[in-house]
Order: C-alpha cells, then sequence, then structure tokens
C-alpha cells in the first residue's frame, strides 16, 4: 500500500507540475498572442498615417505647384502686354504724323486748285501765296514707316524639357520605409534624470544629425530635447516614478529633412534629483536646486548636498561655469557634512580643485587632472572593493574612486572606517562668478 500511496502521490506531482508547465505554457501563447495583436495594430496604424501623409503632401505639392505656374502664366502674360505696348506706341504715333500730312496735303489742294480757277485779278495774289506755302510745308519730306522685318513680331518659346524634369523629379520623390533608419536602445536611470541611448539600424542610412523628442506620459505633446550628432542624451528635470515617451529621428548627410520617427518608447526614473542645500549664505539656488550660484556674499564654507544621494555605482555629474580660481576650490564628495570647513580638502572627503589637483582625506594626489573649464563636466564614479569576508564592520571599508575631466582621468582606492555606499557631495569655491549644475 505504502508503494502505491508513493506512486500516486509521485503521479500527483508530475500531474501538478504538468498542470503548471500548461498554465505557463498558456500564458506564454497569450503573451505572443497579444505582442502579434499589437504588432498588427502598428502595421495598421502606421500604414493609415503614412496614408494621411502622403495624400496631405502631394495635395499640397499640387496647391503649390498649381500656384507657381498660374504666377508664371501671369508674368509672361505681362511681358507680353509691355512689349505690345512699347511696340505700337511709336506706329501711333508715326500715323497721327501721318494723318496731319494728309490733312495739310488736302488743304493744299484746294487752295491750289481755288487758286488756279480763280479771277485774273485775285488769282495773282491766290497763286503768290499758296506758292509760298507750298514751299514752306516741304512737300518732298515724307515720315518714315518701318518695315516689317524691323517690327516685334512676338511669340513664346516653350521647352517640352521641363516636363521631362518635372516628370523625373516627381517619380523620384518621396519614398516609403518599412522601419525607420534609427531607434531607441536603451535608457538608463539617473538621479532626476534618463540617459537616453539610440542606434542607428538601416546600414545604407548616413546620419548627420539625430533629434531627441520626449514628453509626459501619453496627453502632452512631443518636445525637442536635443539636435546633434551624439548618440545619447541625458534628459534632465525627469520627475522620479513617472513615465515619459521618447522618439528619435535623423538627418541623412547633406539632407535637409528629417527621417521618419522611431517607435515611441516609455522610459522613467526612480531615483530622486540630487539638489544642492538651501540656506548657504554664499551660495543662490535655482528652482530646482540642482545649480548652484557662488554670489558676492564674503561668506564662505561649503555647499553641501540636501541628502546623501549619490550612491555607488552611479556616475555623478559636475557640469560648471567658471569664475577666478583659488587653491582651496573643491568638487567633490565626503561621507558626512562637516560645518566649519571652507573646503571639501579634509578628512572622509575626495575632490578636485579648479585646477585639476586631486585630493583625498586632505592630501593632494601625484596624480593631477587638466584645469576645470567653462562649460567641461567632472564626473564621479564610485564601486565598492571587498576586502575579506566582511569588510563592512569597519577599518578596512574601500571604495574604488574614478575622477574625470576634460577627456583625462584619475583611479585610485579611497580607504574609510566605516561601511558607507550613499555619499553627500558639494563644493566651495572662494570667488563668485562660479555655477555649477549637478546630476
Amino acid at each position: 500500500e505504502a508503494e502505491v500511496e508513493a506512486e500516486v502521490r509521485l503521479l500527483l506531482q508530475e500531474a501538478q507540475e504538468s498542470i503548471e508547465a500548461a498554465r505557463s505554457y498558456r500564458r506564454e501563447l497569450e503573451q505572443r498572442l497579444r505582442g502579434l495583436h499589437q504588432a498588427r495594430e502598428q502595421i495598421r496604424e502606421s500604414a493609415t498615417l503614412t496614408r494621411d501623409v502622403l495624400e496631405q503632401h502631394f495635395n499640397d505639392l499640387k496647391g503649390t505647384l498649381k500656384k507657381l505656374l498660374d504666377e508664371r502664366l501671369m508674368s509672361l502674360l505681362q511681358e507680353v502686354d509691355a512689349i505690345e505696348q512699347d511696340s505700337i506706341k511709336p506706329l501711333d504715333e508715326c500715323q497721327k504724323l501721318i494723318e496731319h500730312g494728309v490733312s495739310t496735303a488736302d488743304e493744299l489742294l484746294r487752295e491750289g486748285e481755288s487758286a488756279v480757277h480763280g479771277d485774273v485779278g485775285p488769282q495773282n495774289e491766290k497763286l503768290c501765296s499758296f506758292t509760298k506755302k507750298a514751299l514752306h510745308i516741304q512737300l518732298d519730306s515724307l515720315p518714315e514707316v518701318p518695315s516689317l522685318v524691323d517690327v516685334p513680331c512676338l511669340s513664346a518659346q516653350l521647352d517640352d524639357c521641363l516636363l521631362t524634369i518635372l516628370k523625373n523629379q516627381i517619380f523620384s520623390h518621396g519614398t516609403v520605409a518599412s522601419r525607420p533608419p534609427v531607434q531607441l536602445e536603451e535608457f538608463v536611470e539617473k538621479p532626476g534624470g534618463i540617459l537616453v541611448r539610440w542606434c542607428k539600424v538601416d546600414d545604407d542610412f548616413l546620419p548627420q544629425d539625430y533629434r531627441l523628442q520626449y514628453r509626459k506620459g501619453t496627453a502632452s505633446h512631443f518636445e525637442d530635447v536635443y539636435v546633434g550628432s551624439e548618440t545619447e542624451f541625458i534628459v534632465l528635470h525627469i520627475d522620479p516614478n513617472v513615465d515619459y515617451q521618447f522618439r528619435v529621428c535623423a538627418r541623412g548627410d547633406g539632407r535637409q529633412e528629417w527621417s521618419p520617427w522611431s517607435i515611441p518608447q516609455t522610459g522613467r526614473t526612480t531615483l530622486v534629483p540630487h539638489e544642492w542645500t538651501t540656506g548657504l549664505e554664499g551660495y543662490s539656488l535655482s528652482s530646482r536646486r540642482n545649480i548652484a550660484l557662488r554670489n558676492d556674499s564674503q561668506s564662505c564654507g561649503v555647499l553641501y548636498s540636501k541628502a546623501p544621494t549619490y550612491v555607488c555605482g552611479q556616475t555623478l555629474t559636475f557640469r560648471q561655469t567658471v569664475g577666478q580660481p583659488d587653491r582651496r576650490d573643491s568638487l567633490g564628495v565626503c561621507v558626512e557634512q562637516q560645518n566649519g570647513f571652507d573646503s571639501l580638502q579634509r578628512d572622509k572627503a575626495v575632490c578636485i580643485s579648479t585646477n585639476g589637483a586631486v585630493f583625498v582625506n586632505g592630501k593632494e594626489m601625484t596624480n593631477q587632472l587638466p584645469a576645470v573649464t567653462s562649460g567641461s563636466t567632472v564626473t564621479f564614479d564610485m564601486e565598492v572593493v571587498q576586502l575579506g569576508p566582511s569588510s563592512s564592520e569597519g577599518g578596512n571599508f574601500k571604495l574604488r574612486v574614478t575622477i574625470s575631466s576634460n577627456n583625462r582621468e584619475v583611479v585610485f582606492d579611497w580607504v574609510l572606517d566605516q561601511c558607507c555606499v550613499s555619499l553627500y557631495f558639494g563644493c566651495s569655491f572662494s570667488y563668485p562668478g562660479w555655477k555649477v549644475l549637478v546630476f
């Protein structure tokens, strides 16, 4: 009986496993059916949108082309009117001159006939007057009438090659692509931001510039956030735990028009944004408190972050506008806030001075980075280095630190006496004009 019960239990277990496998298999099939449905909807929606875009574009072209042709026709007709008027005007003047001559000749004929057939007494007087008048009129002077070969003969020269050019241009105008040449590739969470990466998926496409857009949720309109030649960009001012939609397109080398948009994808960050702490007299903060400006106050001190929001494994970035440098200036991270110091060049802190010197626990390293310049970035990357089975118990906790500035970097190990994976960041400047964005 025990063997039978064991066999039954085994069969029940196998049956239960088969049932679970069938359920899992059904779930996978249903998921694939949903994927097929989404793919079909994407094809149909994109095809409908493409038809609408093509029809609208070619209707616009028709209207523009008709307008241009009408304007050209009107210009040519006006040119014909101008030539006609300019050519007829001298002929009209010549006609008036001839008609005046005919009238004068008629009048002279009447006077001559009257003088010839008149009485003998007054006849001599009329003949003398007629003869003088005839000599004065210069009957041998005739106006010049242009020959037909000298008169304009208007015609229109219409080259049929325009139709050939238009035909070739129209037949090659526009293309239909089955997929955009660039697609979004990766979203990386940043404190208060998202690092967006994209890539080219069409080997024949030669990109010159990229254009990245985003929108909050799905209700708002897309807006430009980056245009340039890079294939990644950190989008800042992102609210944590909120979905944002992104899309990217590209402009081919030597082209003016943008390619079709990539398929919109959703990204989000769960990391709260880095913020400077408020209330330090020597610094003014932006509304989001991620930008600090060293003001004209004589007060000195270190401006710390609001909380220890820098976590090992992330990249902390400072981007600055420079002012007058001082050897005590500092940008860096620390274990805890310590008031009473005018620089991070102290114990339990690592930092870089604005002249490029690197300090670890207040001691200057031999290796040095380039001086901080306006618009450049300084980045801190840290990872925990395990020493022994329990490095977090004190005394031997080590962080591997990489500080980068102006395409150069230094790497060193920072030994601490306590486990610390969340750190404060801070800055200090002796003179006004320095402005630091942290992200």
